[in-house]
């Protein structure tokens, strides 16, 4: 489930859900609308799914 995933991410890298919402979809409100019962589109999903992956990429290099 993609809440999980982002839970997950969130607190592994200490992130707020409004930057994390920000710098994946550019919507500041999207972790707290799925905490909510918000159902993100197939193409949403991959794209947040790809932005952690980059993420955790990005962190591991540095």
């Amino acid at each position: 489930m993609l809440i999980r995933r982002i839970e997950k991410f969130l607190r592994e890298f200490d992130m707020p859900a409004t930057k994390f919402g920000r710098l994946a979809t550019h919507d500041p409100r999207f972790v707290l609308d799925l905490r909510n019962g918000r159902m993100p589109r197939t193409g949403t999903e991959r794209r947040v799914d790809g932005f952690m992956s980059q993420w955790r990429e990005t962190q591991d290099a540095g």
